[in-house]
């Protein structure tokens, strides 16, 4: 099982990417985003939740996030792979899913961060928001929020992967085959 968090800050292109290596080599997507929309969509209690922590720019609570993401993975044995989108968000998270992996016989086989530089990330998110109806994607003060919370939180994730030898960075502005060529290259030197 070859296990890939996909790095990087709102609007670097994760999602995008992920589906294309879903369909090259049969991954199983894990977005908490998308997890917690969904949570959002049924009006559930977490999902009401969520969706008031998200529109101020803030993380979700790593307990609501580990146990989704554990039972996904637990209800995927045979997965090839799964790759994490949006998620370790923290270090705390990082630990958390490796304990939970490690429990299910397996491990992070490396990080890739997409690196994409701030205004590019903001006007990819107006435009999202524009089409998307995500709330957390019309307002370039709550998208500016957002990254504050990234720098502070989840770039120490990249050092805690660096200190495994499993962190790799390309470069996430370009066209899409191009990035995902480059990904593929690092995912197959896992």
């Amino acid at each position: 099982m070859r296990n890939i968090v996909l790095f990087g800050p709102p609007g670097a292109g994760k999602g995008t990417q992920s589906q294309k290596l879903i369909d090259k080599y049969g991954f199983i997507h894990l977005s908490t985003g998308d997890l917690l929309r969904a949570e959002i969509a049924a009006q559930t209690p977490l999902g009401m939740e969520a969706k008031k922590l998200m529109d101020k720019g803030e993380l979700v609570p790593d307990q609501v996030v580990i146990g989704m993401i554990g039972h996904k993975v637990e209800a995927n044995p045979q997965a090839p792979g799964f790759i994490f989108d949006g998620f370790p968000r923290t270090v705390a998270q990082a630990q958390a899913l490796d304990q939970l992996l490690q429990a299910n016989g397996t491990a992070i086989a490396g990080m890739v961060a997409l690196e994409v530089v701030e205004d590019e990330l903001v006007k990819r998110l107006l435009l999202r928001g524009a089409t998307s109806g995500r709330s957390d994607d019309q307002d370039e003060g709550t998208i500016r929020r957002r990254f504050n919370e990234y720098q502070a939180k989840t770039l120490p994730v990249a050092e805690y992967y660096k200190g495994q030898a499993k962190y790799q960075a390309i470069n996430g502005i370009g066209e899409v085959e191009e990035i995902f060529g480059s990904l593929c290259q690092v995912i197959e030197k896992l």
